[in-house]
């Protein structure tokens, strides 16, 4: 279980007597982190910003609460969840059902970089710190009531103490504890119990092939290939569009009546989004003469098989710090692939 890292800050207490380009600058290094924290709670990356702004707004406004019982750092996060159970009470009162998430929206691996470094003598915070950015646990975690949510998030994520967090949330630490079982049996109900089924863990060979293979075949508009690479219980959403295909056939059916087949010059270039490999893919337009955003897939890969297919569309590309076209002589086009048949209803 990962820990709340005791960060000192200069200067402890007496944040009221802080100017605002100090205060500023002692809050912007924990940005990074505190989106990731809200994106976890909310599953959107735009209203992970919204939530952090609103954080710092608040924790200016309210500089002189801080008493220095806790670091800097541990405040901010106090605040920020409130923000974002705020948030959700006022645009997503009702948690996700069904198994669909609409709003989830990807998060790219060149800014999860700018994480502190998780210490490598605690191998199994490293793994929790990769596994609930993954979009099998976003999704499951989307599904749990939002109190419910704050505190699982909190405790097994973040590793606060029960009392922390009852403090953090206004509630008693029995509150905490009855909201920290019913969430890590709804996550129960939702993902494998063996944490390797759930997810695709560091990147290696076998994965690299994979993709590869998912890209040559969707080259060749090869439905029997692609079918071959799917799991049985494969799992294929594209949000916000309604709909959730769980099962090899019904996956490969809807590829079939969308017309992935009729797909043609279609480009593709590798990415990493969640900590899970990525394709985006981009399609031929005779006016641009240019290949133009069409939309991105996100692979779960469990032992040599894909698991889910998450795909997004085109307009994540500047989040994702994807070219906005490919030229028509192909230059940085890495790789060419087409697309699963959803993309077809764009």
């Amino acid at each position: 279980m990962s820990t709340d890292r005791r960060l000192v800050e200069p200067g402890g207490g007496g944040l009221d007597r802080v100017d605002g380009p100090v205060f500023s600058g002692l809050a912007e290094r924990h940005r990074r982190e505190l989106h990731v924290h809200c994106y976890r709670m909310l599953g959107s990356f735009e209203d992970a910003e919204d939530a952090v702004q609103e954080t710092f707004l608040r924790a200016w406004r309210r500089r002189e609460t801080f008493e220095g019982r806790s670091t800097f750092r541990a405040w901010l996060y106090r605040i920020a969840t409130n923000a974002c159970l705020d948030l959700l009470a006022k645009r997503r009162p009702q948690p996700a059902t069904g198994g669909e998430v609409p709003w989830l929206q990807p998060y790219p691996d060149r800014l999860l970089d700018e994480l502190p470094a998780a210490d490598a003598d605690e191998p199994e915070a490293v793994a929790i710190a990769r596994e609930t950015i993954e979009l099998a646990y976003l999704v499951a975690v989307q599904h749990l009531a939002p109190r419910p949510r704050a505190v699982l998030i909190l405790r097994d994520v973040l590793g606060w103490p029960a009392k922390d967090v009852a403090e953090a949330l206004g509630d008693s630490v029995n509150s905490v504890n009855s909201a920290l079982q019913r969430a890590r049996a709804g996550m129960r109900q939702r993902l494998p119990a063996e944490r390797q089924d759930w997810t695709g863990g560091e990147e290696d060979a076998g994965t690299r092939e994979v993709v590869r293979r998912y890209t040559d075949a969707s080259v060749a508009t090869d439905v029997g290939r692609l079918a071959a690479l799917l799991r049985d219980d494969v799992r294929c959403s594209m949000p916000p569009t309604p709909g959730l295909y769980i099962g090899r056939d019904a996956v490969v059916n809807d590829w079939v009546e969308s017309g992935f087949e009729g797909m043609k010059r279609l480009r593709a270039v590798p990415a990493s989004v969640n900590r899970q490999p990525a394709v985006a893919f981009y399609q031929w337009r005779k006016r641009e003469d240019a290949y133009l955003p069409l939309t991105i897939d996100v692979l779960r890969i469990t032992g040599g098989v894909i698991t889910e297919i998450t795909t997004f569309h085109g307009d994540r590309f500047p989040r994702l710090g994807l070219p906005n076209h490919l030229p028509a002589d192909g230059t940085n086009s890495r790789s060419s692939a087409s697309l699963s048949a959803r993309r077809a209803r764009m």
